[in-house]
């Protein structure tokens, strides 16, 4: 399980700017991208949880959620897998002549995938409407942005083959949102692709058993102090004069509705092993 703490404001502000009919393409931390996207948390818990009720029956886990139907190609076990599924689903897209988005979020690691390059290479190549953000939380589990490349502005690979790109505070929803819905309406204009980096940091280790001992305090201490939902909690404040009791009543909605979801999965039906067998190739 890993998860998204700290990194809300990314999921958030990409998928705010999408509208229905577009797709995204998820990573192993997807939870944030899923919820963002308009999930049945029902079925998104059932599914961490391997019961039948989850959106593949629980044969997916929680790297691989998907929801084709919705236009959410799924989360990827493997690390920077996600580009060329993007890629594919916005070639199809634009032979289809439907004029939607394609999204696929990847990571500093996945940015390392030789086919993180190539697939972008052929988004520009064919003048896609495909956006690729890449969150850079500055570790590939445990490895140092710095310790596996050069250059830590990982948004300059997009420019090195022509590609339009940008940096952006993934801590700062607002700045997200803003820099997506440009991203989108170039991209509906025929003059995509897009590369973002959004810059964050998780709050926990790479997953849940994972200490996380090799972040410094300091730095810990410093993006927590620059929280997406804190921010968020501000900016609505500010922007729109809600009260504070307004928000705590919809923060309280959103926690009855995954205790919601928890009972619901508890109480589903959990797959067993020759079930889960049955979709096992034998050679």
């Amino acid at each position: 399980f890993h998860p998204y703490l700290g990194q809300e404001g990314i999921a958030t502000g990409v998928c705010a700017a999408l509208s229905e009919g577009d797709y995204i393409a998820s990573t192993h931390r997807g939870h944030g991208h899923c919820i963002a996207w308009g999930a049945d948390v029902k079925k998104m818990v059932a599914e961490l949880l391997q019961k039948e009720t989850g959106y593949c029956r629980g044969y997916g886990g929680s790297m691989h959620i998907a929801d084709i139907s919705n236009g959410n190609l799924g989360a990827n076990g493997i690390v920077g897998a996600g580009t060329p599924l993007g890629v594919g689903a916005a070639l199809a897209n634009q032979i289809k002549g439907n004029n939607a988005v394609t999204v696929t979020f990847s990571s500093d690691g996945g940015a390392n995938n030789g086919t993180f390059l190539e697939s972008l290479n052929l988004a520009a190549i064919w003048n896609l409407a495909f956006v690729l953000v890449i969150e850079n939380n500055h570790y590939a589990v445990s490895t140092r942005i710095e310790d596996s490349t050069r250059e830590p502005d990982l948004y300059k690979r997009g420019l090195s083959i022509g590609v339009e790109s940008y940096k952006v505070d993934g801590n700062d929803p607002l700045a997200v949102y803003t820099l997506m819905q440009e991203a989108v309406a170039k991209c509906r204009a025929g003059k995509g692709p897009i590369l973002i980096e959004a810059k964050t940091f998780r709050h926990m280790g790479h997953h849940v058993n994972d200490p996380g001992k090799y972040m410094p305090a300091e730095e810990l201490a410093y993006y927590k102090e620059r929280d997406p939902v804190d921010r968020a909690r501000n900016a609505l404040v500010e922007m729109s004069g809600i009260e504070k009791s307004q928000i705590d009543a919809i923060e309280e909605e959103i926690r009855k509705e995954f205790e919601d979801a928890v009972e619901f999965s508890k109480a589903s039906r959990e797959i067993t092993m020759d079930e889960f067998n049955s979709f096992i190739a034998d050679y």
